[in-house]
């Protein structure tokens, strides 16, 4: 349960995440949670007294206990709270009264588990509220500040407890354990990790507001099952761009969107795992897949900042990691450039005779000769103008060496070369293992950099923060304002507005719609006919009749007024044969060539109104070739949402067709978007399928419109 809909102060988070003295309330030796949370205390670095409250035993954990709050005597900045559900509101009474205004709860019981439990949420909440309190929690770990020491946190803590600019937030407190071991065994330091629980008051929103404002942080993790209030969090994320922070995101959980938008096309190719993609994707925010990657690729961009392109440089001392590592550009949309002129030529001059000098580069086996050869190959390399970074494959040594001080000195070199390179260069092993203390140490001695573990999440996380680096870009960093006109809509708006209708506001509000005329005779049909000249296409009208294809209600290609009575006598009768009502035709004059496109819009319950640009037509859902925005969005915006279709070079003039006049059709579907987001809170659905592009010529051939 999240009830929480106000944003905490910063100086108030700040006082949650940094005390100087803690009350475990509730602390006993018979829970593991306690001895825990007072271990991990004890044993990583806080400086400041741990005071016990246990109201019915003298001594807990080999220290005294207070019965009570109150009994401490002494001034307390923050509460870890583990006693019984219905004592914890006692509690923050009590210590409300005291002053103490931070508080974790760790109890659970509460709106996780039905309504009595809400019930008592959202009294813990209105208290919180009415005596400015900061709540984490409840049923939430804890957290871990590797940054200050503080780590009032209900699991072991497993050592050594790195810190670092990596900040974790959590929606899971089973994987936090796990989440922070592998961010051990990769050497990727924590500024902090925070296990959520219920959110009752502190969001996820809140702590990424604190870290983007923290100095200590300079990437943001997330593991989310939900995201909980988007209006929100689309706010911190583009706090977090402004701030040049990246968000690293792994959004577990996908369902099909509400079937109520099943109407339109549209509705079955945005769902929710989808929107959420769009969202991440205009806010700047990296979605990864694993909890490996997440992880990973946080430590990469901490390492790197932006990587201002896509021509990644690879030098390995393996031929077979460099066949690897060319699939894997290729899927995560990398490019591999040839080597300029200059720089094969100084490669000639230091690798072995029987080295193929290309991109990617192997130095071949013989840097067991010259131990310097791969460093001094990456400095080559580096100077490279025609590449963006360069991928330095090489593992930390993982076993004691039979000369320490000869590796430190080699890596220290190595080190350095990498920090004098002119572009950024990205350490990576060949498979993914732990880093030993061994490895640690030379790390820690030689200053040498991160080291992505293994190519397969490398490569990802290189694709990711090329991705990223672009989106800095494109983001726009502020929250969208709504200055449109007032639209023209004539007529109610509830049910379903089939073509006609739909096509009549299009054209009322400024989109190109191609000419119709309705007819309920057959003579009206052919006069529409002779009027737009022949060929021309009639299509069936109902009310309620949505895809007219379904049951044969379009034809095309009509050449003659006889063939317009057949048509328009054919489909009036099976309309009413189906017991339809409002029977007539549309006629329209054929279009033929060009692209067709579905421009489709639908309101998403939790991101709002959502546009779909796909290529197909009818056969869209077959094609399956879309994209998605989260409006409002600009023609800019558009224009590089063509791009990112796969069949955009149809767009482009594949095969001697015309191209497309891109800007016009970005113009178009842009317009599209603004109508429906003036369209008010009752639009459940726009479509326009097709959209007709030929050339210079944008024109909507069918549409659909729901209102809820």
């Amino acid at each position: 349960m999240s009830t929480a809909t106000t944003r905490i102060r910063t100086g108030a988070m700040q006082a949650l995440f940094a005390p100087r003295s803690i009350a475990l309330v509730g602390a006993t030796d018979k829970s593991g949670w306690s001895l825990s949370t007072f271990e991990n205390l004890r044993t990583n670095g806080f400086r400041g007294p741990v005071h016990l409250v246990n109201p019915r035993t003298e001594v807990v954990h080999g220290r005294r206990a207070h019965r009570s709050l109150t009994d401490i005597g002494e001034a307390v900045d923050m509460a870890y709270v583990m006693v019984p559900t219905p004592a914890v509101l006692p509690v923050l009474r009590e210590g409300a009264g005291l002053g103490i205004r931070s508080y974790v709860v760790l109890t659970a019981g509460f709106g996780e588990t039905g309504p009595e439990g809400r019930r008592l949420e959202e009294e813990i909440l209105a208290f919180a509220r009415e005596n400015q309190l900061t709540v984490l929690g409840p049923n939430g770990n804890g957290y871990i500040n590797a940054t200050e020491g503080t780590t009032p946190y209900g699991l072991p803590i497993p050592p050594p407890l790195i810190s670092g600019p990596v900040g974790v937030v959590l929606q899971s407190g089973a994987l936090a354990s796990s989440i922070l071991a592998f961010a051990q065994a990769r050497n990727v330091g924590l500024s902090l990790l925070t296990s959520m629980g219920n959110e009752t008051m502190v969001s996820v929103t809140d702590v990424i507001d604190y870290l983007v404002d923290d100095p200590a942080t300079r990437v943001i993790a997330l593991f989310l099952e939900s995201v909980r209030r988007p209006e929100e969090f689309a706010r911190a994320a583009r706090r977090a761009a402004r701030a040049g922070k990246p968000i690293v995101a792994l959004k577990i959980g996908s369902s099909a969107l509400a079937s109520h938008t099943a109407q339109a096309h549209t509705g079955a190719l945005v769902g929710d795992d989808a929107v959420v993609d769009a969202a991440f994707r205009q806010l700047g925010v990296v979605r990864v897949r694993s909890l490996e990657d997440l992880i990973i690729t946080a430590g990469l961009l901490a390492q790197t900042g932006p990587v201002r392109g896509p021509r990644i440089a690879v030098v390995t001392p393996s031929g077979g990691a460099c066949e690897v590592i060319a699939d894997r550009a290729e899927q995560e949309g990398l490019e591999l450039p040839p080597f300029a002129t200059e720089t094969v030529a100084r490669l000639k001059e230091i690798l072995p005779d029987f080295a193929t000098v290309q991109n990617p580069l192997d130095v071949t086996g013989y840097v067991v000769v010259d131990r310097t050869l791969l460093s001094r190959a990456l400095e080559v390399v580096a100077d490279d103008p025609g590449v963006d970074a360069v991928m330095l494959l090489t593992d930390l040594p993982r076993l004691p060496p039979a000369d320490l001080n000869l590796t430190l000195q080699h890596f220290a070199a190595t080190a350095q070369r990498i920090r004098d390179a002119r572009r950024p260069v990205i350490v990576a092993g060949n498979v993914l293992t732990d880093i030993t203390e061994v490895g640690r140490q030379v790390q820690r001695e030689t200053g040498f950099p991160y080291v992505v573990g293994g190519i397969e999440h490398a490569m990802t996380a290189i694709g990711a923060a090329v991705r990223w680096s672009r989106a800095l870009g494109e983001t726009d960093r502020t929250a969208p304002a709504d200055k449109g006109v007032p639209p023209v809509v004539r007529g109610e708006t509830t049910g379903l507005w089939t073509e006609h209708r739909a096509s009549r506001l299009l054209t009322d509000n400024g989109v190109p719609v191609v000419p119709s005329t309705l007819a309920a005779t057959e003579d009206e049909a052919v006069e529409a006919a002779a009027a737009f000249g022949y060929p021309v296409v009639l299509k069936a009208v109902a009310e309620g009749l949505g895809h007219k294809s379904d049951i044969g209600g379009v034809r095309l290609g009509l050449n003659g007024p006889e063939a317009v009575r057949e048509a328009h006598g054919e489909v009036c009768a099976t309309l009413r044969d189906r017991g339809l009502t409002g029977v007539g035709t549309l006629v329209q004059p054929q279009r033929s060539g060009g692209v067709e496109l579905l421009v489709g819009v639908v309101r998403d319950p939790a991101w709002g109104l959502t546009m779909a640009v796909a290529l197909g037509g009818i056969w869209v859902e077959v094609l399956r070739d879309s994209v998605l925005r989260l409006l409002p969005v600009d023609t800019a915006g558009i224009r590089r949402a063509l791009g990112e279709l796969r069949g955009a070079r149809l767009l482009q003039g594949a095969r001697g067709t015309e191209p497309a006049d891109l800007d016009k059709v970005a113009e178009v579907v842009a317009r599209i978007g603004q109508l429906a987001g003036s369209l008010g809170p009752r639009l459940e659905s726009l479509e326009v399928n097709p959209l007709l592009v030929r050339g210079s010529e944008v024109e909507a051939l069918d549409a659909l419109i729901t209102w809820n």
